[in-house]
């Protein structure tokens, strides 16, 4: 028998093929499990990129479908004054002593006093204001004619409402002090309407500097709370939320586009004044000339609707 073979020969063969066999099995085995977590990790990635997809598209959703907050107490984006409460006089020049009185009498010739102008003397009137509560102009004709828009009121010579607008949203560095001032006076007008106008006076009486910051959120709620709020809680919430933000900047643009019952009047500053639909472009500033154009307009609207005069019958011919 030959050296060369031995009868061991066959056995190692088979351990060896036996040993290559295996590891083919664990070298398929591993490739499976590579395969099957680089497969789990895709499919996890697509499903993160799905969920914030929907996640997206929910709160995109959400957002557009979300109904405009829409404050009550409105009619054409304005809010009626119903009570005039609140407002402080004006100071009043001390009388003159005797002495000055009897001089000015007797260097004063006799002269028949003219009535004052007022609206009682003709139809109701329709007084519209649209405001912004950044606006020195919308102050200034607040100051000047505050008196005698509670006395027309008070008296039902007139129907006053006040339209919050922001024209001057970008002058405040970035706050939006015109826009959330719209919003707060919104707020009163939902829940505390009686002091509406209160507020609105002090809104534009405390009126900050154009290209400030203006009052905060929380000092705006201040101020409506100064101004005898009722529901405080509530009215503190909706102005710190800003509940009507939306509203008071969709209520400027249909003013941009549009004033209700005129004829093609657009808004184009503030403070813009309707006397009956008339917009009033006499000084700001002057009370008597206001009067004028508000006993003006509402003698227009009383001859109007009063019934005509009849009409005279020629009288009959002599007879020779």
């Amino acid at each position: 028998m030959s050296h060369d073979q031995s009868p061991n020969v066959p056995a190692h063969r088979e351990r060896r093929n036996a040993v290559r066999e295996k590891a083919q099995q664990v070298q398929a085995r591993q490739s499976r499990l590579r395969w099957l977590r680089r497969g789990g990790l895709t499919l996890l990635a697509v499903g993160v990129v799905t969920v914030a997809a929907v996640m997206v598209t929910w709160a995109v959703g959400s957002s557009m479908s979300r109904p405009e907050l829409r404050p009550q107490n409105v009619t054409d984006d304005g809010f009626a004054v119903t009570s005039v409460s609140g407002v402080a006089a004006p100071e009043v020049a001390a009388a003159p002593d005797d002495a000055t009185a009897s001089a000015t009498v007797e260097a004063t010739p006799e002269a028949t006093p003219t009535p004052t102008p007022t609206p009682t003397e003709a139809a109701v009137v329709d007084i519209r204001v649209y405001v912004d509560y950044l606006s020195t102009g919308s102050r200034e004709f607040q100051l000047a004619n505050v008196q005698q828009l509670k006395t027309w009121v008070s008296q039902g010579a007139a129907d006053l409402t006040y339209h919050p607008v922001a024209m001057l949203t970008a002058k405040s560095n970035g706050t939006k002090y015109s826009l959330r001032a719209a919003a707060a006076a919104a707020c009163v007008a939902t829940h505390s309407p009686e002091e509406f106008f209160a507020f609105n006076d002090a809104l534009l009486r405390e009126q900050p500097e154009v290209d400030t910051d203006g009052f905060t959120d929380s000092q705006l709620a201040d101020l409506a709370q100064a101004a005898g709020a009722e529901s405080p809680k509530l009215v503190r919430s909706c102005i710190e939320e800003e509940s009507y933000l939306d509203w008071a900047r969709d209520a400027t643009e249909r003013a941009l586009n549009g004033i209700p019952e005129t004829e093609g009047v657009t808004l184009t500053g503030t403070p813009m004044v309707l006397v009956n639909g008339v917009p009033y472009v006499g000084a700001l500033d002057d009370p008597q000339e206001f009067s004028q154009f508000v006993l003006t307009i509402g003698s227009d609207a009383y001859y109007k609707t009063a019934s005509p005069s009849p009409t005279q019958t020629p009288s009959p011919a002599a007879t020779p």
